[in-house]
């Protein structure tokens, strides 16, 4: 039976994954988006869009009413947690028969990141609201190391703040394709997953993926934590900001994000994409000619 589905933060990475990969599933596709300018590749899909924030609760009722499954998706943020609450306020007054929400590595009230401890907070809500929820936990994003991807090309070198450590990195796209399968297949209510890359490793082991993707050594350097906050400030970021990353940088470091698992096997019945394949799909974001 087809259902509607509607899909929160349309316009980022994993939301976008998503309805690319649901477009030929039969099902109507609905996407919430901020601003319409930016959705006029959505409608060319056949998206049927619709305009609200979710900072704005008086702005979702139309966006949600008639949903049978919601995509629930807020940005890192100090206001994230009310965000996802008006979310899940709004799929309640319209009678959503399942939520899948999409939550962080790790989130628990007594994590070490202050993104985690947040996105806690919106699982517990969820998971009391009453309606039938599903809560994805990835992992470190392949797609954060395009952050090195200028130092990569010009000096064959990545300079990050994550030490030593270790973890089960995921390509976004993965997310996507995992997020898609739970959205419309049955069975995954509430449940909660932890979505990994199929091996944890290093920042060394990733430059060597990525010097084999682009034909051309490239080194990982670990910069003190320090050294990166002073960057993030002199290139103007925020104060909240440079905190929620340097938690990461340092549970990161410390080997909090040390494990992989196969729940994303599992339920798709697929491998998720190793370093090697992110690596040689964006080999020329990373400066191969």
């Amino acid at each position: 039976m087809a259902k509607t589905i509607l899909i929160t933060g349309a316009n980022g990475n994993v939301s976008s994954g998503i309805l690319n990969n649901l477009k030929n599933s039969g099902h109507n596709l609905r996407a919430l988006v901020r601003n319409g300018e930016k959705a006029e590749a959505l409608k060319k899909q056949g998206v049927d869009v619709r305009i609200g924030d979710l900072e704005k609760p008086w702005t979702l009722g139309q966006a949600f009413e008639g949903a049978d499954t919601v995509w629930l998706l807020s940005p890192p943020g100090p206001r994230a947690p009310e965000q996802a609450s008006n979310g899940i306020w709004a799929a309640k007054q319209a009678g959503a028969k399942h939520v899948v929400r999409m939550s962080a590595v790790g989130a628990a009230f007594n994590a070490p990141t202050i993104n985690s401890r947040l996105h806690a907070l919106s699982d517990a809500e969820l998971a009391a609201s009453g309606i039938p929820y599903t809560i994805l936990k990835p992992h470190f994003f392949a797609q954060n190391l395009m952050m090195a991807a200028g130092s990569i090309t010009q000096e064959g070198a990545m300079y990050m703040g994550l030490g030593e450590g270790r973890m089960g990195i995921i390509d976004s796209r993965d997310i996507s394709d995992f997020a898609g399968h739970v959205l419309t297949h049955p069975g995954h209510e509430g449940k909660t997953y932890t979505l990994t890359g199929p091996a944890s490793i290093n920042m060394h082991q990733v430059a060597a993926a990525i010097g084999k993707a682009v034909g051309k050594p490239v080194k990982y350097v670990a910069v003190p934590v320090e050294g990166v906050n002073q960057a993030m400030a002199q290139m103007g970021m925020d104060a909240w900001t440079i905190n929620l990353l340097t938690d990461y940088f340092k549970a990161y470091g410390a080997n909090w994000g040390d494990f992989a698992n196969g729940e994303f096997q599992a339920v798709t019945g697929k491998p998720p994409r190793s370093i090697e394949q992110f690596a040689q799909d964006f080999a020329g974001a990373f400066g191969k000619k």
